[in-house]
């Protein structure tokens, strides 16, 4: 098994402009969405929604989620599981998770301007990054400390 370092793992997983993101209803049904995404150099995973999305409205209630980030089309073997707690920053957080994320997604301005848009983001607790494409495998696991 090979494994990677931090500084591919984020290169990884800043390629990717989506990830499929998890969450749990109030009746314990499992939900998915795709957001488009940012990450920071600390791992946090950073997206946009309507405050009255189910996401939104789920991620309240239970701050546990997890995410897939990996392109999704034919032949792709690499991908990177995500499982972390979500909170709405606030302040000089929101705003530096935010110039990120104009970055990437300059629409993402407008979208501010939206009644009840939200800011989420994920502080991971565990990272598993997947690449079937090599052999043997490449395979590597962090945990929050790993990160740190």
């Amino acid at each position: 098994m090979t494994v990677i370092d931090k500084t591919t793992l984020l290169a990884f997983m800043r390629q990717e402009l989506y990830a499929v993101q998890a969450s749990v209803s109030v009746d314990g049904s499992p939900q998915a969405a795709i957001v488009g995404v940012v990450v920071s150099d600390q791992f946090e995973v950073f997206f946009d929604t309507a405050g009255d999305a189910r996401k939104a409205i789920n991620l309240r209630r239970n701050p546990a989620t997890a995410l897939v980030i990996g392109p999704a089309a034919a032949g792709s073997d690499r991908t990177v599981q995500v499982q972390g707690r979500a909170d709405e920053p606030i302040g000089a957080e929101l705003e530096r998770l935010l110039d990120l994320y104009f970055a990437r997604f300059p629409d993402g301005r407008e979208r501010r301007q939206w009644p009840g848009i939200t800011y989420w983001r994920v502080r991971p607790t565990s990272i598993r990054y997947s690449d079937f494409s090599t052999a043997p495998p490449t395979l590597a696991e962090f945990s929050a400390a790993d990160l740190a």
